[in-house]
């Protein structure tokens, strides 16, 4: 009788082990997923080559202030040529806190764009990176300057950049990374699948692969 009891004690014992064990790895499963919700491409996003519903669809999500974002540009900027007609390019916002200027880079480009002058400001922005970024603190009048450079409207633009939506906008786009598992930059989408980068040439190849399909 004893031995039968403590048999269903130990029985009763192993089971609820092997229920936290299996509670802790659902758990530890759902802390490894991004957060649900997110989108890759929103009604607002910038679109700087369209596709049509037939393209494939490569969606950057990127910092301006970032060394491999600005070393990936021309690299980009090839693609979108060779490609030209084939892909739709989105580029999202995904400043990075290690990045004093980042957020003030992307607030002149968010202010650029309601002048319909995105594209403009995001090549000045990789263009000249080297004249603003590493700084200790925020430079707005440097990003000001490039705006008077465009020749933007520049009462509307320091209505932009004080305009908390504008902000907004920014941190709307960075949410929508976060929940896809967007970690650094550049993070590229390919038809909605995060690409995982481990060669230079990776992106163009993934890019001649979704082609093919």
């Amino acid at each position: 009788m004893k031995t039968s009891f403590k048999a269903v004690i130990i029985s009763i014992a192993v089971v609820v082990l092997l229920a936290i064990a299996a509670i802790a790895y659902a758990m530890n499963q759902q802390a490894q997923k991004p957060a649900g919700g997110g989108e890759t491409v929103r009604p607002d996003s910038h679109v700087l080559d369209d596709a049509g519903a037939d393209g494939v669809t490569v969606v950057e999500f990127l910092d301006f202030e970032c060394p491999s974002c600005v070393r990936f540009f021309p690299i980009v900027e090839d693609l979108r040529e060779k490609h030209a007609g084939d892909i739709t390019y989105v580029v999202r916002y995904f400043p990075l806190p290690g990045h004093i200027n980042s957020t003030q880079a992307a607030l002149a480009a968010e202010a650029a764009a309601q002048q319909d002058r995105f594209e403009d400001m995001y090549r000045t922005l990789f263009e000249t990176q080297q004249q603003w970024a590493g700084q200790q603190t925020e430079t707005p009048a440097v990003f000001r300057e490039l705006a008077v450079g465009l020749g933007l409207d520049m009462a509307a633009y320091d209505e932009a950049i004080a305009d908390p939506a504008t902000l907004d906008r920014i941190l709307s786009d960075k949410a929508d990374g976060e929940a896809l598992g967007v970690r650094s930059t550049p993070s590229f989408f390919i038809d909605g699948e995060l690409l995982e980068l481990t060669a230079w040439g990776d992106l163009e190849s993934a890019i001649d692969k979704a082609l093919r399909r």
